[in-house]
């Protein structure tokens, strides 16, 4: 058989083969990998720092009270959400002994003062007759023992004078003393404010609460006419930070409606909770009066404004790969590259991009799909900008 036949029976089969093993490798390569481009463009910048954990909304004025000593309470005035004015009596303990106590010490003060009319009534009628003597001795009527007897007598009769005299001020002195033991038992409002929380029912024991113990006020007392919002910050961000910086403040309870600040005060030493990173708490005043639609408690985030440049070219911060690297779409090959740039000022949510890209080219921005990685053969996503 020569060579001219062989080739037409084997040419056939080969080609079919070919064609199978094309198609093989044909319907069974990987697909394109779908991404979303985003055209670099020109903006603002800025450069800043947020909180490490969540921030709180606190009131200025703020007092747990509870009274001095403990006992059953005998009046309750407010309850909880209650508006109370300065000097308003909130709570009231049984107090009937010292009650007791003041009534006696008021009836020993006005024995005192009785006292004091008698004595020194005594001791003026003395100095008159010691002086009756004298002039009597001048003229020679009474012997000179008899002058210094009236003049010792009178003046014996003034120190008595003189003593219950400090006799009315020690009873006035004692009946203060058992004001202020009562005033031990009550509780008065030390500023206008909401009455939050109140620990305790009409008839029940209330216990005082001395630092160090964590036993719970009797009465919690806000004053929600003014607010602000504490939050920590990573100790490296701290030197940063400066009264006076921008602020804008997120609460989780109204979302979309950031709230503009200034930062007010920078806590000067560093707070190390255990397990989480040393923070320096911050404190955040609202520019304008933010009462009524918030609360206090509840949670905030503080993004603090540094600085800032303008019309740059930017980027999606998300859109970097390891701060210094972007991922581009190669439109003659169809595959997917990576490339450096030199990055400027950032936030969490734009970059400046100082070289390496130029506004107009297109990045990619789904790095989180399943597939993007260098070389991958990729097409854009419809919603590629």
């Amino acid at each position: 058989m020569n060579t001219s036949i062989l080739l037409r029976r084997v040419l056939p089969a080969l080609i079919i083969v070919v064609l199978v093993v094309g198609a093989f490798f044909w319907f069974t390569r990987a697909k394109p990998v779908v991404v979303v481009l985003k055209s670099v463009d020109r903006g603002n910048v800025e450069s800043t720092v947020v909180n490490t954990r969540a921030g709180t909304v606190e009131a200025c004025l703020r007092t747990r009270l509870s009274t001095i000593m403990g006992g059953r309470i005998e009046f309750l005035g407010v309850k909880e959400g209650d508006k109370v004015k300065k000097g308003q009596l909130l709570l009231k303990l049984w107090n009937d002994d010292q009650k007791a106590q003041q009534t006696l010490a008021e009836a020993q003060r006005a024995v005192s003062a009785q006292r004091v009319k008698e004595v020194c009534t005594t001791a003026a009628s003395a100095t008159r007759e010691a002086e009756r003597q004298t002039s009597l001795r001048a003229r020679g009527y009474v012997s000179e023992a008899r002058e210094d007897a009236a003049r010792s007598e009178a003046d014996a009769r003034r120190a008595g004078c003189d003593t219950a005299r400090a006799d009315v001020t020690q009873a006035a002195a004692r009946v203060g003393v058992t004001r202020v033991e009562q005033g031990r038992m009550v509780l008065y409002a030390p500023f206008d404010g909401t009455v939050a929380k109140i620990v305790g029912e009409l008839g029940e024991y209330s216990t005082p609460s001395p630092p160090g113990v964590p036993t719970p006020p009797a009465i919690d007392l806000i004053d929600d006419s003014c607010l602000y919002v504490k939050a920590p910050m990573d100790e490296v961000d701290a030197p940063k930070i400066r009264a006076g910086l921008p602020v804008r403040v997120s609460l989780d309870a109204l979302p979309k409606q950031p709230l503009q600040g200034k930062v007010r005060r920078v806590a000067p030493y560093v707070s190390a909770v255990e397990k989480q990173a040393r923070t320096v708490d911050v404190e955040v005043d609202f520019d304008m009066p933010a009462t009524g639609n918030l609360l206090v408690g509840y949670s905030a985030d503080v993004e603090i404004v540094l600085g800032g440049r303008q019309n740059v070219v930017r980027v999606p911060t998300a859109a970097l790969i390891e701060g210094s690297k972007v991922m581009v779409l190669n439109a003659d090959s169809g595959k997917l590259e990576e490339r450096k740039v030199k990055a400027g000022i950032t936030n969490w949510e734009f970059t400046e991009i100082v070289d390496g890209l130029a506004a107009g080219e297109r990045i990619v921005i789904s790095l989180e799909r399943e597939g993007v990685k260098v070389g991958a053969r990729a097409t854009a996503d419809d919603k590629s900008k």
